[in-house]
C-alpha cells in the first residue's frame, strides 16, 4: 500500500511539475521533429504556409481522448486549409501504455481516416516542453515574426459527452479570432482528460 502511495504520488508531483514548468500564453513555442505513423518526421516548418497550428497532445487508449478524436479531425478539415492544420502528439510511454505504441497508432489512424499529422514523442522531450498534463491538452500557435506564439492553452470544448447545448467551442473561438486578426478572448481553460503515462526511470 504503501509502495502504492509513493508511485500515485511520484506521478502526481511529474504531472503538476510538467504543467507549471511548460509554456503560458505569450510564450515562443518550440518546434520539434518526431515520427509520423506514415513514418515520416515532422516538424512545425515543414507547414510552409501556415499561419499557424492546433497542437493536439493526445493518445489511443484514453476514453477522453477517444471521445474528442472526431472533433479533432472536424478541426483539421476546418482550418487546415485556411492555415491552422493540426498537429497531433502521442504523449504515452508504450511500455506504461501498450496501447500507445507506435504500431498501435498506426493503426489507430488507419482506422479513424485520419486526416492530420500523428507524431510519437516517446521521450516525453515535447510533452515536458509544452507543460501537456492531461489528454486531450491543445495549444493553439500564431505564427508571427518572433516565432510560434502560444494563443490558447487548454481543452477542445466543454461538452465531452456532446450533451451541452450551450457548448463553448474554445478552440475554434481562438482560432476564428486569430484568422480576423484578433487576440483569443479566451486564452485558457482546463484541460479534462486521462493524466499522461509517463517513462519510469531505471535505478542506476
Amino acid at each position: 500500500m504503501k509502495k502504492l502511495m509513493l508511485t500515485c504520488l511520484s506521478m502526481f508531483l511529474i504531472t503538476a511539475l510538467s504543467a507549471q514548468n511548460g509554456y503560458q500564453v505569450g510564450d515562443l513555442a518550440a518546434d520539434f521533429n518526431l515520427k509520423n505513423v506514415d513514418g515520416k518526421n515532422v516538424s512545425l516548418s515543414n507547414y510552409k504556409n501556415a499561419k499557424g497550428y492546433i497542437v493536439v497532445f493526445t493518445c489511443n487508449t484514453c476514453p477522453v481522448s477517444k471521445a474528442y478524436e472526431a472533433r479533432v479531425e472536424a478541426l483539421n478539415k476546418m482550418y487546415a486549409a485556411k492555415g491552422y492544420p493540426v498537429v497531433a502528439i502521442n504523449t504515452n510511454d508504450p511500455v506504461a501504455s501498450p496501447g500507445d505504441t507506435y504500431e498501435k497508432m498506426q493503426q489507430r489512424a488507419k482506422e479513424k481516416g485520419f486526416s492530420f499529422a500523428y507524431l510519437e514523442d516517446p521521450e516525453h522531450v515535447y510533452t515536458k516542453k509544452y507543460g501537456a498534463a492531461r489528454t486531450p491538452h491543445v495549444f493553439v500557435l500564431q505564427k508571427t515574426a518572433k516565432g510560434n506564439e502560444v494563443a490558447y492553452i487548454g481543452a477542445i470544448d466543454n461538452d465531452q459527452q456532446e450533451a451541452n447545448d450551450q457548448r463553448e467551442n474554445y478552440v475554434q473561438n481562438a482560432v476564428n479570432l486569430l484568422l480576423k486578426g484578433e487576440k483569443p478572448t479566451v486564452t485558457s481553460t482546463k484541460a479534462i482528460g486521462c493524466t499522461i503515462k509517463w517513462k519510469k526511470e531505471v535505478s542506476k
